[in-house]
């Protein structure tokens, strides 16, 4: 058995198999483990955040959650939430900040599907110009994507329920895996399924088994990073073109703490005409950072443009909202841009208006030796690292009993 990947899917697939006593190798591109989560330490050791997932979500059924109770990891409230909100670089209006909660309230009934599979965009207009901009704002910073490209329906399938925010969730998962053997640094470039076993063409030799477990993001499926011979079946490409990945995008500033507090301003968003909606996270975990969070294809272009125009951009925001000692008091930058990722292409799967069903088909087995698992395929916990777990477990448990057949 080969697995390729070792984010959160990969690693719980491998460890299903393990405790089911049967041998894998597991490959990962990446010269660590864990995907898209990740706890960044490039602005420095004790400086540490989560470029990627953060928030256990659904916290009721998420696997993580006892996990990182048992672990001490700790957890952080929302009390100072969006307490600030800036427009165009200035102060929100009391007016301004009334339309703003005009617009969310009521967002959530106008969001469920009501007939045809629609957008976000196009389900929230019903409400108005105001719950639209809330759409908008929505879509773009819980799922990295603008609105007009989400499905109301899949989006109502998500399971809801108590978030978590943890401290260090990418460091969580790749301590709990850590004893798991993986080979780093071995991408897969093809994958030929035309045999009565599978070959695995990787960066570190080919590889041949029963059958093969791919929980690459679809970014890199869609992209072609891996060939695959044959071609995947017409109900397999269907299922990947009702799929697209989502923006979500981070840029984490340090601060020094002798010239400015962000703790005494709380967690703000800056809104821009024309430009991206950002949402600060101020002072996480008492650490002196704050971490920029955009989405959507303002998010896309700020990826394209690299960490340096990312940082400047983010800095600029910070000073409409702190002040101008803030341009002085940032130390160092860092840009998490998943978009331009190679081994990523984005941050998580989105369903696509129209294509509902996109996620269910893609847990299809293709020629009973090839099964896809990942977040993507999580159905209401997709767009999560629980979610991707629990799909890699499933995905182990299809594959023993395709091979007990």
């Amino acid at each position: 058995m080969v697995i390729v990947g070792a984010g959160a899917a990969g690693l719980a697939a491998a460890s299903a198999l393990r405790s089911a006593g049967r041998s894998f190798i597991l490959v990962e591109a990446r010269d660590r483990i864990g995907g898209r989560a990740f706890t960044d330490t490039a602005l420095g050791a004790a400086y540490p955040f989560d470029a990627g997932a953060e928030y256990i979500h659904w916290a009721e059924r998420n696997p993580w959650a006892p996990i990182a109770r048992a672990a001490k990891a700790r957890f952080a409230g929302e009390e100072g939430w969006a307490r600030k909100l800036v427009i165009d670089g200035r102060p929100a209006t009391e007016a301004e900040m009334a339309n703003r909660r005009a617009g969310f309230s009521g967002l959530d009934a106008l969001l469920v599907p009501k007939a045809a599979d629609i957008s976000l965009a196009e389900a929230a207009g019903i409400g108005g110009p105001m719950a639209v901009q809330a759409a908008a704002g929505l879509s773009r910073l819980s799922l990295g994507e603008d609105p007009e490209r989400v499905s109301a329906v899949d989006y109502d399938r998500l399971w809801s329920g108590t978030d978590l925010w943890v401290d260090g969730y990418g460091a969580l998962v790749a301590h709990h895996f850590a004893d798991l053997p993986v080979r780093l640094g071995c991408p897969v470039h093809a994958i030929d399924w035309s045999g009565q076993d599978v070959r695995i063409e990787t960066g570190c030799g080919t590889l041949t088994a029963a059958a093969v477990i791919v929980t690459v993001p679809v970014g890199v499926l869609k992209a072609g990073r891996v060939a695959f011979t044959p071609a995947l079946p017409a109900s397999t490409q269907a299922a990947l073109d009702g799929l697209r990945m989502g923006a979500y995008t981070k840029i984490g500033l340090r601060l020094d703490p002798a010239k400015l507090d962000p703790a005494t301003v709380g967690d703000a968003v800056s809104l821009a005409k024309g430009g991206p909606t950002i949402y600060f996270e101020m002072k996480p975990f008492g650490r002196s950072l704050t971490v920029a969070n955009l989405g959507g294809d303002l998010a896309r272009d700020l990826c394209r443009a690299g960490e340096a125009a990312a940082v400047a951009l983010a800095t600029e925001r910070l000073v409409a909202i702190l002040g101008a000692d803030a341009r002085d008091a940032v130390v160092a930058g860092r840009l998490a841009g998943w978009w331009t990722d190679p081994y990523a292409l984005g941050s998580y799967a989105i369903v696509a208006p129209g294509h509902a069903e996109a996620r269910d088909r893609l847990r299809d087995p293709v020629g009973g030796r090839v099964f896809f698992a990942g977040e993507a395929l999580a159905g209401g916990g997709a767009m999560t690292v629980g979610g991707a777990t629990l799909d890699g477990a499933r995905a182990a448990r299809d594959v023993l009993k395709a091979l007990s057949t």
